[in-house]
């Protein structure tokens, strides 16, 4: 790999976690620290204040276990993803800008937040969330039946514009379900993994 190290010898290296995609914190490296990254598959960089090489998680246990490196179209930067073992951050954070390392699925994670507030917040009269979460699990699983039924029906017919309707209400009930379970897609997730070969 070429790489177009800067005047001091260094590149930048972003380090991201390669499972929830997020950023986690920025080092530097040169020759010295990519080799040893790609010989010992943990993450080292070179440290500007103590003028040394320096092994993420070598004081901590908090390693940074190598899964790909690349580089940028200009070579002048890396992008170095990982598995991190516990918070990557020396202030005990998962991420040097302080957020959790959670996985994101979009859209779909702001729903999971808007559903999980609304039923702690239990507002049946205001809630048609609260209101089916309150009528018990068997409503809740009843209706991602009842969603389910109706999707089946328009997929087989020439309405896609009913189809998408009622496929985003069976995902919205099944969300729903899922937290009344005590799960979340990341569990929905991590199984749909453990099967993938």
């Amino acid at each position: 790999m070429e790489i177009k190290y800067d005047s001091n010898g260094l590149v930048p290296a972003i380090i991201q976690d390669a499972t929830t995609k997020n950023v986690l914190m920025l080092g530097y490296m040169n020759e010295d620290a990519y080799a040893k990254t790609l010989e010992t598959k943990k993450v080292t960089f070179f440290s500007r204040s103590k003028q040394r090489l320096w092994t993420k998680g070598e004081e901590s246990g908090n390693f940074l276990n190598l899964v790909d490196i690349k580089n940028d179209c200009d070579n002048d930067s890396l992008l170095i993803q990982v598995i991190p073992v516990g918070p990557t951050c020396h202030k005990g954070t998962d991420t040097c800008w302080g957020e959790e390392n959670k996985s994101n699925y979009g859209f779909f994670s702001t729903l999971e937040n808007v559903i999980k507030e609304r039923v702690e917040n239990q507002d049946a009269n205001k809630s048609y969330v609260a209101s089916l979460f309150a009528k018990g699990i068997n409503k809740v699983a009843q209706k991602v039946g009842e969603e389910a039924v109706e999707t089946v029906i328009e997929a087989m017919s020439n309405n896609d514009e009913l189809f998408i309707y009622e496929s985003a209400d069976l995902l919205f009930h099944y969300l729903m379900l899922l937290q009344a379970k005590g799960f979340t897609l990341k569990d929905i997730e991590a199984e749909l993994k453990g099967r993938h070969k």
